[in-house]
């Protein structure tokens, strides 16, 4: 189970990173007409994609996969807040997501960001009893 939430997490990641990075003028655009992030549009639009990559990588190395589940978990998290706040809170609403993601309304990309924080506490709950379990392994002869 651990693997596929981990590769799942991998997936979305990597294409969401690559997808701001192809679109990387569109999706400065986007993120520019935030009434939330305007300021920081620029700065984001490098900072996202460069942690979702880095989390990913993070998330394939065993030494580094719950530090990476934690950013996962992390970074979701905030996505979720921010959608959460766009919908309540926002008069204008831009959309800068690339690809898929694009084609969901921002409801259905809140309860798809929910989702993936779900999987990231699962994927961080099995690692932890996983790592617990193999330091406290009693050497049998």
């Amino acid at each position: 189970m651990e693997e596929i939430i981990s590769t799942l997490l991998v997936i979305l990641f990597t294409y969401a990173a690559v997808s701001k990075l192809i679109q990387h003028d569109q999706f400065t655009l986007q993120l520019s007409r935030s009434p939330f992030i305007t300021q920081y549009s620029k700065v984001i639009s490098w900072l996202l994609p460069i942690c979702e990559i880095t989390i990913s990588i993070m998330i394939c190395i065993k030494k580094t996969k719950l530090i990476g589940l934690y950013a996962s978990l992390f970074l979701m998290t905030l996505f979720t807040v921010y959608i959460y706040s766009m919908l309540r809170y926002s008069y204008y609403i831009p959309c800068s997501c690339g690809g898929v993601l694009s084609k969901m309304s921002w409801t259905v990309h809140f309860w798809f960001n929910v989702c993936f924080c779900i999987f990231s506490i699962v994927g961080i709950v099995i690692a932890e009893l996983t790592n617990h379990y193999q330091s406290n392994e009693v050497c049998s002869i």
